[in-house]
């Protein structure tokens, strides 16, 4: 963790592709087990700042810390191990392989069995195996799935069993930081009200910090301890949600600017 106690922290953090700066300037943090959501009109850099966070870019400027270490520019998977885990916009499981072996493969970054004792699957190898399985079971237990489902593939699971498989395959690398990227994308309000809940749940028991980009601002609204809005790249808003509900930037960037004169 970081001196002032902060579990994630970017510091000025700016991401340019090419002429484009999609990130800019943008320092924010968040502390252990908190929930906390970014938000921004389409193209504000959201998915971009997450995917820096997780190693899937580079920052072109600017420095990223997690839990203590300098993980600026750092590999997926190393992050991974350190205690980030991210679900995506648009759901990337394997359509091919069931809902358990999905969330197995979710649990690679904290398997200790390497290339040769796969291949040679000594006993410590197979108990590893095993445990690695009951725990993907667990998992799909634990975010809601039907049993019946969990050896279903991927691809003819229902959009909103898709969502949970996604999540549990998160859950399974034993996260301290959760990124959740439109996590409602897709579900009906009864859908989004049960994962609103469930995002307090995992807070409260397994002690998980939570950061989602979010468009359902109802979600986003009652949820969310702190808000932190973009827009074309750069961090115009940050406070509690009733002082992001009452912003003038923030209501210009999604409604656009009045006319003078105009009510």
């Amino acid at each position: 963790m970081s001196a002032n106690g902060a579990l994630l922290k970017t510091d000025h953090v700016t991401k340019a592709f090419g002429g484009l700066v999609a990130v800019e300037d943008v320092s924010f943090e968040i502390t252990p087990r908190s929930i906390v959501s970014i938000i921004g009109p389409n193209g504000a850099g959201k998915t971009t700042f997450f995917n820096m966070l997780t190693g899937l870019y580079k920052p072109t400027l600017g420095k990223i810390e997690f839990a203590g270490h300098n993980v600026t520019g750092t590999r997926p998977d190393i992050i991974t191990r350190l205690g980030v885990a991210r679900t995506f916009q648009n759901i990337r499981l394997f359509s091919s392989m069931t809902a358990t072996e999905n969330v197995m493969v979710g649990q690679h970054a904290r398997m200790r069995a390497g290339l040769f004792g796969s291949i040679l699957r000594p006993p410590a190898v197979r108990r590893e195996e095993v445990e690695v399985r009951d725990k993907a079971l667990e998992m799909l237990a634990y975010v809601g799935l039907a049993r019946d489902q969990f050896e279903r593939l991927a691809t003819n699971l229902s959009y909103g069993d898709q969502r949970r498989v996604e999540i549990a395959r998160a859950l399974a690398s034993d996260p301290a930081l959760l990124l959740l990227d439109e996590p409602t994308a897709g579900m009906n309000p009864q859908e989004s009200a049960r994962l609103t809940d469930f995002m307090e749940q995992l807070r409260s028991e397994r002690d998980l910090t939570i950061l989602l980009i979010e468009h359902d601002m109802k979600v986003v609204m009652e949820v969310s301890e702190r808000i932190t809005v973009l827009d074309h790249g750069t961090k115009i808003a940050e406070g509690q949600p009733e002082e992001i509900r009452a912003n003038d930037r923030v209501i210009e960037a999604y409604l656009g600017k009045r006319e003078s004169g105009q009510a």
